[in-house]
């Protein structure tokens, strides 16, 4: 952690705090899930394991709590998204990877922002609006979200914070969330990598990308890949054929068997558009012209004659690989990954849950919720590190004679009977 962010402080003025040691509280705020960073610097000086942790001693003196944020700010979520990573590399080193079978999920979690503070209006406002807030964030000297971050929505934004998309989740109301994706790997459950977007980017379009991070992080080729049936459209089918990736993904298509138009439609991602002619190529090299304009979706449709589309020989390929692959998804092993599927995956997202305040953010943007994400993984990746590291006993207690145990024993029960008399202070009580 010095070296990453060495490049980030100055050689004069005020000594900062030890970046390693910061990063140790950030890890303890979601290691114990610690109501706020306020409570955290409160209750350090009360726990002799953070002091030990920390490298404190029992005199020293606590940092504020806003050197968290102004650490979070300076370094941004590139310095933890790599400090994941290398929690991953150890595990591989660990052996507990084995990268040849990933688990897919993702989850919706709730901005740290009301549904309140939701306000609509026409695309042209709302994009005006979001460059003021940026402007805003500027100005005030903070990061300010990526611009390859995709909009939330185009007539509704989130005053308190733009960049959480309005998604509704189950029977509830909409209101801002966002959408966290990540792989599992199929031998101890380590996740090997993670995105978080806005709410409003569907599971199934991250799906390629996780697997390309999984195989950067690991460095091992995916060979197959589980999910359920929201990742299972022919987009991703197809993209998996072309990689020999084996589908263990559930068909989205197969609970659409009343709708047989559904059945061998290509995704959009297949056809190439030219803005010059406003005309479109299908995959067999085709022209498809312009047919109306969609005043609602504010989109074209283009199509060809019929003739050109039953002469294809391309649709014949291309469709009888999409049924190969959707073979592959309704196979008994398919079956059985995507059983185990809910006690990895499912559990992973549980676990955080749980245990490390995972579904609600702490802070508002979208780059401070990839920080939130980037800790509680590195911190579910360490703790099945830890459980599957070889135990050894400590050889100095082990020597340790019960006589000497005992006298111990007695002079610290002496000097707190001493503290709570008042008749010392205990800092030289505890010296002595």
């Amino acid at each position: 952690m010095r070296q990453e962010v060495a490049a980030q402080y100055g050689d004069n003025g005020n000594v900062s705090e030890d970046p390693a040691v910061i990063l140790k509280m950030m890890f303890l705020l979601f290691y114990d899930d610690i109501s706020s960073e306020r409570e955290l610097m409160r209750i350090i000086a009360e726990r002799l394991d953070y002091l030990w942790f920390l490298g404190y001693r029992l005199d020293d003196e606590i940092p504020d709590h806003s050197v968290l944020s102004k650490a979070r700010k300076r370094w941004g979520s590139e310095v933890f998204e790599r400090f994941f990573v290398q929690i991953v590399g150890q595990c591989v080193g660990a052996g507990l990877v084995g990268g040849k079978k990933i688990h897919v999920d993702a989850s919706l979690i709730d901005a740290n922002a009301s549904k309140d503070s939701v306000i609509k209006g026409s695309p042209e406002w709302i994009a005006a609006l979001k460059r003021a807030y940026a402007a805003t964030e500027s100005k005030l000297g903070d990061t300010t979200t990526p611009a390859s971050h995709t909009g939330v929505n185009e007539r509704m934004v989130s005053q308190t914070d733009p960049d959480a998309g309005l998604v509704r989740m189950g029977g509830h109301e909409s209101r801002p969330r966002y959408h966290h994706h990540r792989a599992v790997d199929d031998a101890h459950g380590v996740i090997t990598t993670m995105e978080t977007t806005s709410g409003s980017i569907a599971e199934n379009k991250r799906l390629m990308g996780l697997v390309e991070q999984h195989e950067q992080n690991v460095g091992e080729p995916v060979e197959t890949v589980v999910a359920d049936s929201k990742y299972g459209t022919v987009d991703n089918f197809v993209k998996c054929r072309q990689q020999s990736i084996r589908t263990h993904l559930g068909d989205v298509l197969a609970k659409q068997t009343n709708n047989p138009r559904r059945q061998g439609i290509f995704p959009d991602t297949v056809f190439r558009y030219d803005p010059q002619s406003n005309t479109c190529q299908c995959p067999a090299g085709q022209t498809l012209r312009p047919r109306r304009l969609h005043p609602v979706r504010r989109t074209w449709e283009f199509t060809a004659a019929k003739s050109v589309c039953a002469a294809c020989s391309f649709v014949v390929a291309m469709y009888a690989s999409i049924l190969r692959a959707r073979g592959q998804a309704h196979s008994p092993e398919a079956y059985r990954d995507r059983c185990r599927r809910k006690h990895l995956a499912e559990g992973s997202f549980a676990d955080a849950a749980n245990n490390y305040h995972f579904k609600r953010s702490r802070w508002r943007r979208l780059w401070r919720r990839q920080i939130q994400d980037y800790l509680i993984g590195a911190i579910q990746n360490v703790k099945i590190l830890m459980r599957n590291l070889p135990r050894r006993p400590l050889a100095a207690i082990q020597h340790v004679s019960e006589a000497v145990i005992t006298r111990c024993v007695a002079k610290v029960a002496t000097a707190f009977q001493i503290i709570i008399a008042g008749n010392r202070s205990y800092k030289h009580v505890l010296t002595e």
